[in-house]
């Protein structure tokens, strides 16, 4: 009987076995590539803390399972193998429901985009129309570029609204009234068949940049989004924080003046009530019309118009004051500016200096970068692809394309 007990334990794979050690090395070693793109072997062993020799052996594993592909490259003018995650492993897809449209991108889990494709959508369409148009061009882009639908294995989608972390169900939204209520994941994921993952859009926003624009190689931003409302993504040591309500980062809602405008959320004086398109264009509609936006008020003013500056200057130096409280809480040493007001460049970005020299605690101002954003309007889109790299199960990827016994060396 203890013979046979023993038998068991050893076939067994407990915590502490070289087998269970090397299953989490390779999962140290994809999830390090997932998340970056590609990485050389030696950036592998210093992202993960293994050895050389430890990484050198895993990728080669990696490769003969088809998870991986190696291809040469220099680094620091020497020679170096690029490893990055095989574009046959899997496919994600990006949806992004914003104020006036609805984007789509498909890409692998090399960080390649493979097909995108946006179309006007009415802000005021119902849940299912929405949903239904966007299984329709999921599933158009799909049949364009010839991939399997099987290869499919996570969607991210991104909303204007916050997401309530316990139930899943969007919130009060002003731009999509219809939908309060709706569980966008389940909603999306019963018409496609494959696992949704959900966040807002100033969240994907930031790992978009993240990922691929302006916030490439830092480990803590934030990204501001000025649209009809104001939000912030919020990135802390590499990881998107949402707070346990899941409304981290509601910058908008930070009070200017108490005795200012009222604002939706019932408060006075919010940066909302200063920045954001409702009540910033009205500013301009003697001079330019009630039909102007805020991409039509960023291009008047970088071709000099005096009022539509001036609005912009104003805006920047408003951002810039709840910039310095972000600072003077989080010490992020990057703000990305997102959305069309970013196109206003150092109209807007130099105001948001200035008052974030001003009003942060100077250690933190000195560390802090103010960038335009890189993406533009396919910051959110390229966000929801990120959000499925970083949710995506390494072991399941490791299962589709790894035999179920690996050798066991660490």
């Amino acid at each position: 009987m203890l013979e046979n007990m023993a038998g068991v334990s050893e076939s067994m794979e407990t915590p502490g076995s070289q087998t269970s050690l090397h299953r989490a090395n390779l999962e140290r070693v994809v999830r390090a590539v997932r998340m970056a793109g590609s990485l050389t072997q030696a950036e592998i062993a210093r992202s993960t803390g293994l050895s050389a020799a430890t990484v050198s052996n895993i990728v080669r594993e990696l490769k003969d399972g088809g998870t991986v592909e190696v291809t040469p490259t220099s680094a620091g003018g020497r020679r170096a193998r690029s490893v990055s995650l095989s574009g046959d492993a899997g496919i994600v897809i990006g949806v992004d429901f914003g104020h006036t449209h609805l984007r789509v991108a498909i890409g692998n889990l090399a960080h390649q985009v493979l097909a995108e494709e946006s179309e006007p959508l009415d802000v005021d369409a119902s849940s299912a129309e929405g949903f239904g148009r966007a299984e329709q061009l999921v599933n158009r882009l799909i049949e364009t570029t010839g991939i399997s639908p099987e290869k499919v294995i996570g969607v991210g989608l991104g909303v204007p609204g916050p997401i309530d972390v316990e139930s899943g169900t969007l919130g009060s939204t002003s731009i999509l009234p219809g939908w309060t209520g709706i569980n966008p994941s389940q909603e999306l994921a019963g018409r496609l068949g494959v696992p949704v993952y959900v966040d807002n859009d100033a969240n994907l926003g930031a790992l978009g940049e993240l990922v691929w624009g302006s916030g490439r190689g830092v480990k803590d931003l934030a990204y501001i989004k000025v649209a009809s409302g104001v939000g912030a993504g919020l990135v802390i040591d590499g990881h998107i924080y949402r707070g346990p309500g899941g409304t981290a980062g509601e910058i908008g809602h930070i009070t200017l003046d108490e005795s200012g405008p009222v604002c939706r959320c019932g408060n006075r004086g919010c940066l909302e009530t200063f920045t954001a398109a409702r009540y910033v264009l009205p500013l301009l509609k003697p001079s330019h019309g009630s039909d102007l936006t805020m991409e039509r008020m960023v291009q008047l003013a970088r071709e000099g118009d005096p009022g539509c500056r001036r609005v912009i200057g104003d805006v920047g130096r408003h951002i810039g004051s709840g910039v310095a409280n972000l600072c003077n809480l989080l010490n992020p040493s990057r703000v990305v500016l997102g959305g069309s007001l970013a196109e206003a460049g150092e109209l807007v970005l130099a105001p948001i200096r200035d008052s974030v020299s001003r009003y942060a605690i100077p250690s933190a101002a000195r560390q802090l970068s103010v960038l335009p954003g890189a993406l533009g309007g396919r910051a959110e889109v390229l966000g929801a692809l990120a959000l499925v790299l970083s949710e995506m199960g390494d072991s399941t990827l490791l299962e589709s394309t790894l035999p179920a016994a690996t050798p066991a060396f660490t």
